[in-house]
């Protein structure tokens, strides 16, 4: 008997698209996240270790490994980010606000 498993095929992209808001300003600010990279903003570091598309033929969604992390060293974060469920895995921290908007 053979079972079907359902294959999900994903496109490596460069660069997340990040949207960072700080609570206590009230602003808003897009950053672009090179793979492997980290990017300072503010008092964080962030680091995305992978960004990808989903297949074509399925509604279009992005995923980025993220991980950030305090100026001083402290990890507030290290999972996937998923634009279309952006309250799945929400950044949990008192001063900012993360998600991701698209992969390029």
């Amino acid at each position: 008997m053979f079972s079907a498993v359902e294959a999900h095929a994903y496109i490596d992209r460069d660069t997340a698209v990040l949207q960072v808001m700080n609570k206590a300003a009230g602003k808003t600010q897009t950053i672009m996240a090179p793979v492997g990279r980290v990017v300072g903003f503010e008092k964080l570091n962030i680091t995305v270790r992978a960004c990808k598309q989903s297949d074509p033929f399925d509604a279009e969604n992005f995923y980025a490994f993220t991980e950030i992390s305090r100026g001083d060293g402290g990890m507030i974060y290290s999972n996937w980010l998923d634009r279309n469920n952006p309250g799945k895995n929400p950044v949990q921290n008192a001063d900012y606000d993360i998600w991701l908007v698209r992969c390029e």
